[in-house]
């Protein structure tokens, strides 16, 4: 399950628990170049409707700690709008409502995965385009973003011989083995040693190249 950490845009919230905001702003770019579509929840939000279901609200991506329930999710044209309540007589719920009020937690997370096509990477711009997300729950988070905890977890997960997330595993290939994003992305869908084979053809026509101009420039 990969995650999209965004500062969340609070609209409204009652004494009684209720909160409205945006989850989610279209056309808007990340630090990772990744930028969500109009209509990527348009499926998503189809399948709850059908379930009679909502994702779960979470405190910190804790499956241990549901905090209360959204009620409503729907997209417009800014965004994903949600409303949700948080649950009072339960002690993370009340103090999730305080933090809420006085502006001391200002992020909502995603939990989500994207379906095979739901994606579309720009080579030009270097924009992934999140044209469909699949929502599993939704967090409440001490940050908008926190960039290195999810480098943390991505390096716990490979040394337990679990393989993470698709948008965790560009990020750790980015930031602790320092690939750019073009070559990161070509590592997580057509393997390590595809890039090598890549870099190798290239430096080959390269060498070729060079031994072109050189016969031309002696005349043999």
């Amino acid at each position: 399950m990969q995650k999209l950490a965004r500062k969340f845009e609070i609209k409204a919230i009652d004494d009684e628990g209720g909160f409205s905001g945006y989850g989610s702003v279209f056309d808007v770019v990340d630090s990772y170049k990744d930028v969500v579509v109009a209509g990527a929840f348009k499926n998503t939000i189809a399948d709850f409707e059908e379930k009679g279901d909502m994702p779960a609200l979470l405190w910190q991506h804790s499956s241990a700690e549901p905090i209360g329930v959204w009620e409503s999710i729907a997209e417009d044209e800014h965004g994903l709008k949600m409303s949700g309540r948080l649950a009072l007589d339960v002690q993370r719920g009340r103090e999730a409502h305080s933090l809420l009020k006085m502006g001391a937690v200002k992020g909502l997370s995603i939990g989500y995965s994207v379906p095979t096509g739901g994606q579309e990477f720009d080579k030009d711009s270097g924009i992934n385009s999140l044209t469909e997300i699949k929502l599993f729950e939704t967090s409440l988070v001490t940050f908008p973003a926190n960039e290195s905890a999810q480098v943390t977890e991505v390096r716990a997960a490979l040394e337990k011989g679990i393989y993470p997330g698709h948008r965790d595993f560009v990020r750790w290939l980015m930031r602790d083995a320092g690939f750019n994003k073009a070559d990161a992305l070509h590592i997580t869908r057509h393997g390590f040693k595809s890039l090598l084979m890549r870099d190798a053809d290239e430096d080959a026509k390269q060498f070729e190249l060079m031994a072109e101009n050189s016969r031309n420039l002696h005349g043999t």
